[in-house]
């Protein structure tokens, strides 16, 4: 089997380079973690303890970041945890489960390794969910709906109209809203009334906290118990649990650098879909999806010889082999001064093709 594709870690980038790297391959925070994060990491006593398995301060603290009762919420090691515990829970040897490409890796990975079958149902034209072909694509043997939203790479979000056509299907329909503080819409109120959803977030994105693996879900309560009846007993480290709970203690300071990254995004998007031989896809999130013009003939798209030019330059982006975005790349939003350079390293490699 193929494995997922990750980003590299920025110290390897660093050394392999031998330069200072400008980081926009990953969606990772700039602004950092908070400072009550950080407060509490340096002087937290119980490193020598196992965590809670019941991660009770922390669905506390989520419930009342949420609105849901603790009883609804799960943490995980990452999303990345939850979409394998759902997985685990509804899919046996040859089940089926539907993916709308291009999207989020993970979601084929950890099927294959569930032992699933994946369907794709790929995405219009636009990168919109094609909700017909979906309702056509399910059998007897339709276990679970994975949808990203706002959908990694494309920033798209899914309508709550779409994701109630897909909750009648019967099956079970997980809603990733990895980006949720970044969008503009929620399908959360659907949770309390559909026990075949699953609603997951992370704290990597908006709290900063991508390296310390903290995730969550809303569901029903019963599957909720499930989840916690089947996780690793401490799959939530200490550190992750008393980082993400300082993180929902200082809301306001995390959001204001989440309106500063969708105030960059948006600057970003205006300045490339200035430049004639790039398109602009619209997002959500805190990344823009781009369309680069081939330009001459060289065995390889455009995109990636764009990428490697900008890596030569320090300068990361993410580049997919995957069908439907050879001819494209994610950028993610950075410090303005970050963007400046991006910009500036564009029109120099281009040139240079």
């Amino acid at each position: 089997m193929r494995g997922y594709d990750p980003v590299e870690p920025i110290d390897v980038l660093e050394r392999e380079l031998g330069r200072r790297i400008v980081k926009l391959d990953g969606n990772e925070n700039p602004y950092l973690s908070s400072p009550r994060a950080r407060e509490v990491l340096a002087r937290f006593p119980y490193y020598h303890i196992y965590p809670d398995p019941l991660q009770r301060n922390l669905r506390e603290a989520l419930s009342a970041y949420t609105g849901f009762p603790g009883e609804m919420l799960v943490s995980g090691n990452g999303s990345d945890e939850l979409i394998d515990l759902a997985l685990r829970l509804f899919v046996r040897e040859g089940d089926e489960v539907l993916n709308a490409p291009p999207t989020f890796g993970m979601y084929p990975f950890l099927v294959t390794v569930a032992a699933g079958k994946l369907v794709n149902v790929p995405r219009k034209s636009d990168f919109s969910l094609d909700v017909e072909a979906t309702v056509k694509a399910v059998t007897p043997r339709t276990r679970v709906m994975f949808v990203a939203s706002p959908n990694n790479p494309t920033g798209d979000v899914v309508t709550t109209d779409e994701v109630r056509r897909l909750l009648a299907l019967n099956i079970v329909v997980v809603v990733d809203e990895a980006y949720y503080e970044f969008a503009d819409s929620t399908v959360a109120p659907l949770v309390r009334d559909n026990p075949n959803l699953i609603l997951l977030r992370t704290f990597s994105k908006w709290a900063g906290l991508a390296g310390l693996r903290v995730g969550y879900c809303l569901c029903h309560e019963r599957l909720a118990g499930h989840m916690l009846t089947i996780k690793q007993p401490y799959n939530v480290n200490v550190a992750g649990e008393a980082a993400a709970i300082a993180s929902l203690q200082d809301v306001d300071y995390l959001l204001g650098n989440v309106e500063k990254l969708k105030q960059e995004r948006d600057r970003m998007v205006a300045r490339l879909a200035a430049i004639p031989w790039m398109r602009p896809h619209p997002s959500q999130a805190n990344f823009v999806l781009c369309h680069v013009q081939e330009k001459g003939q060289y065995g390889q798209t455009t995109a990636r010889r764009l990428r490697d030019g900008l890596r030569s330059r320090g300068i990361l982006v993410r580049f997919y082999e995957s069908e439907g975005l050879k001819d494209c790349l994610r950028i993610s939003a950075g410090l303005p001064q970050d963007t400046d350079f991006l910009l500036q390293a564009l029109e120099e490699v281009w040139n240079e093709l």
